[in-house]
């Protein structure tokens, strides 16, 4: 398999200064995936910014793991309806034209 888009869990943990323990129990809330190719753990580069966003709400602002699984369902919703939203105003835009 390619690792061009992985990194391992312990290189992230030493850039970010984080436990690598705190990753596998991101990884066991559900939080991220991490992708195993020969017993080393890796994380999908796509990941990073959540990984890191989950990592400064939980230490910058010492919210824990089931506070941070409220925000991010939150962020999702929000995220889902801004989209809903954007679309609603282009078919708008569409009908609005004719």
């Amino acid at each position: 398999m390619q690792t061009e888009n992985l990194i391992t869990v312990t290189e992230f943990c030493a850039g970010q200064h984080v436990d690598i323990s705190f990753i596998g129990t991101l990884h066991q809330y559900g939080f991220i995936d991490l992708t195993t190719i020969e017993q080393t753990n890796f994380l999908v580069v796509d990941e990073l910014p959540r990984v890191e966003k989950i990592i400064r709400l939980h230490n910058d602002l010492d919210i824990n793991l089931e506070g941070i699984d409220a925000i991010i369902h939150l962020l999702e919703k929000i995220d889902a309806m801004e989209n809903e939203m954007k679309a609603l105003r282009n078919k708008l835009n569409l009908y609005e034209g004719f």
